[in-house]
């Protein structure tokens, strides 16, 4: 198994199948992989939709959280389960492109990519959302650059590619998802964007409000600079025992 991508959702029943079909045809005859979806506590027909499809897609894997414990638990949980040493993330939504994951496999691949890469994001240069989610996340990436100094336009994109034991290693807690760069430069790894497509939302509404957006984002910018300020990245030598 090459790639696991880990896609949450909750209440997308108009954007599953789409979705996977897309995904497939993005990544057929490039590489061995699966696909696992995690409903995170659904009230449509999401699951009953997942079944559905994983009885005759063999890459499709499935789980479910009994209630809804946000997107970071639920990437936090697909993670978990997959079986590829390698990670790809994207939204559950259809406004992420699935035919820019080979994208971020070369470059994660690459000769020429910095030393240590650990984090490869998406920049969604061209937003396709309201022009206020638009003005709002302008504002909240630069001030979480300016405090955090994670050197990464676009945190909020859902499309990343990343080792799967570097994720684990991460300190989890809710919302974490939005500070990967600063986590992963944290650990002592690198992060580089790559820009990527971004599509209107065709069926279904968000789930996430600006003004809940930045209140959380506030508090959660306090934690990760305390983080940060008591991270350390140890440099390990290891002292062989020769036989005599």
């Amino acid at each position: 198994m090459d790639l696991t991508i880990v896609v949450p959702v909750r209440d997308e029943e108009a954007n599953i199948a789409p979705l996977i079909d897309e995904i497939c045809s993005s990544l057929e005859g490039l590489l061995e992989y699966e696909i696992i979806y995690v409903d995170d506590g659904s009230s449509d027909r999401t699951w009953e939709n997942l079944v559905q499809l994983s009885e005759t897609l063999s890459q499709l894997r499935i789980v479910r959280h009994n209630r809804s414990f946000g997107q970071s638990t639920a990437i936090h949980t697909g993670v978990k389960a997959a079986r590829s040493p390698l990670i790809a993330t994207l939204d559950g939504d259809g406004q992420n492109d699935p035919a820019d994951i080979p994208r971020l496999l070369e470059v994660f691949n690459s000769e020429d990519s910095p030393v240590g890469l650990k984090l490869v994001t998406g920049h969604r240069r061209k937003r396709q959302d309201s022009w206020v989610k638009r003005a709002s996340a302008r504002v909240a990436n630069r001030v979480r650059a300016f405090l955090l100094k994670d050197r990464t336009p676009d945190t909020g994109c859902g499309l990343k590619l990343f080792p799967r034991d570097t994720f684990l290693e991460l300190p989890f807690f809710d919302h974490m998802h939005r500070f990967l760069p600063a986590l992963i430069l944290r650990s002592g790894g690198a992060v580089f964007s790559v820009e990527v497509k971004h599509r209107p939302r065709k069926h279904g509404q968000s789930h996430y409000g600006i003004w809940d957006r930045l209140w959380v984002g506030l508090v959660d910018l306090v934690g990760v600079m305390w983080l940060q300020r008591r991270g350390k990245t140890a440099e390990v030598e290891e002292v062989k025992n020769f036989e005599r």
